[in-house]
């Protein structure tokens, strides 16, 4: 099956053989993000809110760059290096995705690339929005 890579510089490079993003179909597939600044390649690791925040803003821009929307994310797959934070984690990632409740999970990881708290991968559906 053809699929298009989807890639912006919005969102930070990807730091591994991969693409930030693959469609297929109308499905789009949006690789693991960590909360890289993106001209900087930097981790934006001021504290656990900004990482979080700038780990959903890369994951934004590589749905942006496939003409998708928040509302057509369908999946969502967390990994936090510590759980504890996982009711400060609810808490921005309910602002970010408002009233979208996609299936999701969340499970503990002992270590992400370059240090990172956390790391968000989804899976999108175009003109899937409900």
């Amino acid at each position: 099956m053809a699929y298009n890579i989807i890639q912006t510089d919005k969102a930070p490079a990807a730091i591994g053989p991969y693409s930030q993003g693959i469609m297929v179909g109308q499905w789009l597939f949006v690789s693991g993000q960590i909360g890289l600044i993106p001209t900087t390649g930097e981790l934006k690791n001021n504290n656990f809110s900004d990482e979080v925040n700038q780990t959903l803003s890369n994951m934004w821009q590589i749905l942006k760059e496939a003409d998708l929307d928040i509302r057509d994310i369908v999946s969502v797959d967390v990994y936090l290096t510590d759980i504890n934070n996982f009711s400060r984690f609810n808490e921005i990632y309910s602002l970010f995705m408002g009233e979208v409740k996609p299936a999701r999970a969340v499970v503990e990881v002992s270590a992400l690339p370059r240090g990172a708290e956390v790391e968000i991968k989804c899976i999108a559906h175009k003109n899937g929005n409900y």
